[in-house]
């Protein structure tokens, strides 16, 4: 334990301006005086960045230093003395600010950062009316660095904060500088996209007007705007960020501070989402179909219509023949009606876990965390299972990044494909996806074998002992046993695989054994919130797959797509068609549910509507809409208050949005409603299963219809992939084409050999338009080459 000794000498004190300071040794001045509120300007320094000293603009006088010294650069010593604002700081600091201006273009009128560039606010203190310099400027050739950043590389002032944010937080080196004097340029060494999904703090980090947003650039003056506060709604972890709106329209997304969330960084898909909100296909009417063709509606014969729906088929065939489908993206207020409808009306079939294939556990799909997301970071060893946490999480990801560039954290991963990730891993095991269950058993015997642990009773007990641990499985193993903080992390993969109950179990057994924080990440946004309001199939009632595997007379679909959002888009189909009435609340038309539905209602999305919002780390967030709904559109909790009423439904006489929360807040289940766990799976023969990942920018259907992201590297064409081996052995090596087949359903696409596919494993993507017609995203499937 720490004594009060121990504290003074690792303290030390300071006195700026006459203010005596205590600080920590090796901090820097800049360090020291933030905290203290006292202001020294800047431009290269960044709190969360490595210190590069090199725009000098910090410069202070310090007492016997020769020369004034950069505050971010100079570590403090007891009995310092600093001046800030003494005549030899100001006039170092008014000397850089000259020279930085010599080559600056002074295009403040026409830049589209003016009114929010750091240049522009300290140029009014530190800089001259006229300059001294009367030589021609110098201009740089502008880079095309993809679809999310627009460059004017003539503004540059070579501050590196690009630079080092790509090469320390994103981890992909994407921008350097170049050459050196005055022919100095920060681009890319080869011409192409910058490629990380956390591109666009870039933008935030530039003090002046160099990296600016593209698909905004040009739009609207930051004094014409509102900050409005928001969440991020694509992943699990909610980012906090602020949406800048003029008059009802959102312009852009910009990241809100939080430490416990996502500190001071946003996501590419969070930040450029909301583009897809002005998508030529949004649904802006209700509509009905009458004698086999749309029409248009008011809302009230349209409610009408979609209630008698759904009573009717209820009087017809009983309550247990009505499916309730809700996006995880709801608010938590929608999915407390819907459910509270659904069980009104006499059905338990109520689900948001639209993509998963297992529901053997009684929390499949739900998030389960013994550490909270932001102390990931300070891990010291760390399994990801079936994760491509980059994708997955974007920022989740970083944390992760960071545990091993800072603390030197060992990972291993446990996965059908080889990710690309942004850090090095002390073990890999790539499998194919029918192998992974065996797989993640064998470590669990290494880690029984290593800590004498007793196994678990019954099926799961009797499986771990008939394995038999190679190598890379105890080293693994190994690495967990010895950590300090260790943490095993099931992600996407492993929660959609089709065997999910038996690696959560498996997971929870060996994170117990081995005294590490186990971490279970549900993909959707508000999966937490769903769990808390009931969205789940309670005694007797079916889940998702269930209800299309088994169908049923009556669907509600909550702001879903049929094709890209449920687990199986072939089963969906047959279930929709085969439905006597289906009633569809959409932000965006669709195809399938023109085909299937029976009524569409417009539904406005986050963020233009008000609600809360749960992440993984169980943060709530009671927020107000961002922007104005276009045209018709209406907010989910105000049309499922008029169709419970109409549909007869009980406590759907409510008056405001409070009241709904309160009863949300306080509905949390416990459990669903699960299937009976079957043995493993034994492969047998050369059989092949798909490993089906949700590409970043597919999750949802803002993300699909959100221009700059579909135009980026990641949103590339979709390709069935497979390992040289596996193409071999099924004589494929020489195919450009194949036939996928999953049951009835198949889809022709073109063939790539990917060694970082684990061979007997199919890399085929979810949720793009090439795989709407097949199967399951996990399970069995069949390829035949194309002459």
């Amino acid at each position: 334990m720490a004594t009060a000794q121990d504290n003074q000498t690792d303290t030390v004190t300071i006195e700026v301006d006459g203010q005596e300071l205590t600080a920590r040794k090796g901090e820097m001045i800049i360090q020291v005086t933030d905290r203290a509120g006292i202001d020294i300007p800047r431009f290269c320094y960044h709190s969360k960045l490595s210190i590069a000293a090199n725009c000098r603009m910090c410069l202070v006088d310090v007492e016997k230093a020769p020369k004034p010294l950069p505050a971010c650069a100079t570590p403090v010593a007891d009995g310092m003395k600093v001046f800030t604002e003494s005549r030899r700081t100001v006039d170092a600091q008014r000397g850089v600010m000259e020279f930085l201006l010599i080559n600056h273009p002074l295009d403040c009128p026409i830049c589209d950062q003016g009114g929010e560039c750091e240049l522009q606010d300290l140029a009014m203190g530190y800089g001259r009316s006229v300059s001294r310099f009367t030589e021609r400027k110098r201009v740089v050739r502008d880079k095309n660095v993809g679809p999310l950043i627009e460059t004017d590389m003539t503004r540059c002032i070579h501050c590196t904060r690009c630079v080092r944010f790509l090469e320390e937080i994103a981890g992909t080196c994407e921008l350097g500088g170049m050459s050196r004097g005055e022919h100095m340029e920060i681009g890319t060494f080869v011409e192409r996209n910058i490629n990380s999904e956390l591109s666009g703090n870039v933008i935030d980090l530039c003090p002046v007007g160099a990296l600016t947003n593209k698909p905004f650039r040009h739009t609207a003056r930051p004094w014409e705007m509102r900050a409005r506060k928001y969440v991020g709604t694509h992943d699990c972890l909610g980012s906090h960020l602020h949406y800048h709106t003029r008059g009802p329209k959102i312009m852009r997304a910009v990241p809100r501070d939080n430490e416990a969330v996502n500190e001071c960084w946003l996501s590419d898909r969070d930040r450029y989402s909301h583009f897809g909100l002005r998508s030529e296909d949004r649904l802006t009417s209700p509509q009905v179909k009458v004698d086999g063709q749309w029409r248009e509606a008011s809302w009230s014969d349209a409610l009408d219509a979609a209630a008698r729906a759904l009573k009717g088929a209820v009087e017809t065939h009983g309550g247990s023949e009505l499916g309730v489908l809700v996006s995880p993206r709801a608010t938590t207020e929608e999915h407390y009606l819907a459910a509270a409808m659904a069980r009104s009306l006499g059905s338990e079939n109520v689900d948001h876990r639209l993509r998963l294939l297992d529901f053997t556990h009684p929390q499949a799909g739900r998030a389960h965390l013994d550490v909270p997301t932001a102390k990931i970071a300070e891990s010291d060893a760390i399994l990801l299972v079936g994760s491509n946490i980059r994708h997955e999480q974007p920022i989740l990801g970083h944390r992760v990044r960071t545990a091993w560039r800072q603390g030197g954290a060992k990972i291993a991963d446990i996965n059908s494909v080889a990710w690309d990730f942004h850090f090095d891993l002390a073990e890999r095991m790539i499998v194919p996806p029918q192998a992974m269950v065996d797989t993640f058993a064998r470590v669990a015997k290494a880690a029984a074998d290593l800590t004498g642990a007793a196994l678990p009773e019954g099926k799961l007990g009797e499986y771990i002992a008939a394995r038999q641990p190679e190598h890379e499985a105890k080293q693994v193993a190994g690495m967990l046993k010895d950590a300090a903080s260790g943490v095993l992390l099931l992600g996407d993969q492993a929660l959609n695989h089709p065997e999910a109950g038996w690696l959560r179990r498996l997971a929870e057994w060996l994170a117990e054994a081995l005294e590490v924080a186990l971490v279970v990440l549900p993909g959707p946004a508000n999966s937490a919130g769903a769990w808390t309001a009931g969205s789940v199939p309670g005694r007797g009632g079916l889940n998702a797959r269930s209800m299309i595997s088994k169908g049923r007379q009556a669907y509600l679909l909550w702001d879903i797509e049929p094709d890209f959002d449920l687990a199986d888009p072939a089963a969906a189909r047959r279930a929709l068609e085969g439905a006597a009435s289906v009633v569809a609340a959409t932000t965006f038309d669709n195809a399938v549910l023109r085909e299937t539905a029976d009524v569409l209602l417009p539904l406005s999305p986050a963020p233009e509507v008000d609600g809360t919002w749960i992440n993984a780390d169980g943060h709530r967030d009671t927020l107000q809409a961002v922007g104005r709904a276009p045209e018709q559109s209406r907010a989910g909790w105000k049309i499922l208050r008029k169709l419970g009423e109409l549909a007869g439904a009980e406590g759907f006489d409510f008056a405001t949005l409070d009241a709904v929360t309160r009863q949300a807040l306080e509905n949390d289940s416990a459990e669903a409603a699960h299937d009976e766990a079957a043995a493993p799976f034994v492969a047998e023969g050369d059989t092949l299963w798909r490993t089906g990942e949700v590409p970043i920018y597919s999750g949802d259907n803002i993300l699909r219809r959100a221009p700059a992201l579909q135009q980026t590297t990641h949103a590339a064409a979709t390709v069935c992939a497979v390992h040289p081996t596996t193409a071999r052995r099924h004589g494929l090596e020489d195919a450009e084409r194949v036939r996928v087949r999953q049951g009835e359903a198949s889809a022709e696409l073109d063939l790539v050999l990917d060694e970082r596919v684990a061979p007997g494993a199919v890399g085929l993507p979810v949720a793009t338009c090439p795989v709407s017609t097949l199967g399951a995203g996990g399970g069995e499937i069949s390829l035949e080459a194309l002459s």
